[in-house]
């Protein structure tokens, strides 16, 4: 149940979690997004619920203007919600009213007006080779037992050495490992081909070898010391402690190593569809920061080793 709960009629309530089951079923959004979704929509109910005074129908949909969604965006942005929040909000209630249209119950040309928020443009904090390595050699050495600590190690292995998000990479099995390539499942069910080199595919398979459970090779790899599925928070508190072992920025995180992948392939000359192929990205423009990145650094470097810099 959404916040639009008791801000609108059975029929409202009815249409709103139509969209939701689409979102999950049939556009395969994450449960975390669809939720995020759900509650901006509901927020918004609630506002038109004030707004217009009584409960919102389908009638109080038809007559929103723009100047009503601008006033719900204003009201979210003076309780401090950011610009990337507030695009996402826009971008859910956009959906909701997109997905009316398409039933052929209600067509608003309101957000035709509305601007979506300008975000700030932040480029990703990629590691040096230097010390994406050293991450990688120290993770195996702060912890006692060896088999977590290979563990940990290939976990952070994979973040860098095959660019895989943290949840991709707790969530392979033995039987996506085939040959010299992984079968990942990445955002919205995408299931993509990522070569494995060989000192990461070692790691995994010291791991293996050491690992005391027995899991299937349906079942996720990675095991938390009782046996359970690894959290993603057990290896973020492991890079914490290597972020201190190390002196890195607190900006060194799981998933630093993974812009740390594709701006160091990016820096080799690596190809950028390709880069964009094995990160998973849907849009070439989201793998096109990283062309930003590599002439930043270029340009530190420069700055620094240039006898006027």
């Amino acid at each position: 149940m959404t916040d639009s709960a008791f801000a609108t009629d059975d029929h409202l309530r009815s249409l709103i979690a139509s969209w939701l089951q689409e979102l999950g079923a049939v556009r395969r959004l994450s449960p975390n997004t669809t939720e995020a979704y759900g509650r901006d929509l509901g927020q918004f109910m609630r506002f038109l619920a004030d707004h217009m005074g009584g409960t919102v129908t389908l009638a109080t949909l038809k007559d929103i203007r723009a100047a009503d969604i601008r006033a719900f965006m204003a009201q979210r942005r003076s309780e401090s919600l950011g610009s990337r929040s507030l695009a996402r909000v826009l971008s859910a209630l956009k959906s909701f009213f997109t997905h009316l249209e398409r039933q052929g119950i209600l067509a608003t040309e309101a957000f035709n007006a509305v601007r979506t928020p300008k975000i700030p443009r932040s480029l990703p904090k990629a590691l040096t080779v230097v010390e994406a390595k050293a991450t990688i050699d120290m993770a195996g050495e702060l912890e006692d037992r060896p088999w977590v600590a290979a563990r940990d190690m290939a976990v952070i292995a994979l973040c860098y050495g095959s660019g895989l998000r943290i949840s991709e990479a707790l969530a392979l099995t033995r039987a996506s490992l085939e040959g010299g390539t992984l079968r990942v499942t990445g955002k919205g069910g995408k299931v993509r081909m990522v070569p494995l080199i060989d000192p990461v595919l070692r790691s995994i398979e010291i791991y293996l070898e050491l690992c005391p459970f027995t899991v299937a090779p349906d079942e996720p790899m990675f095991r938390g010391v009782r046996g359970g599925v690894l959290s993603p928070r057990l290896i973020q508190l492991r890079m914490e402690q290597l972020r201190s072992a190390l002196g890195l920025p607190p900006s060194a995180t799981p998933h630093a190593l993974r812009h740390s992948f594709a701006t160091h392939l990016l820096g080799k000359g690596g190809d950028l569809r390709a880069i964009q192929e094995l990160l998973g990205h849907a849009s070439l423009s989201t793998t096109q920061i990283y062309t930003a990145v590599d002439t930043e650094r270029l340009l530190e470097s420069y700055a620094r080793a240039h006898p006027r810099g």
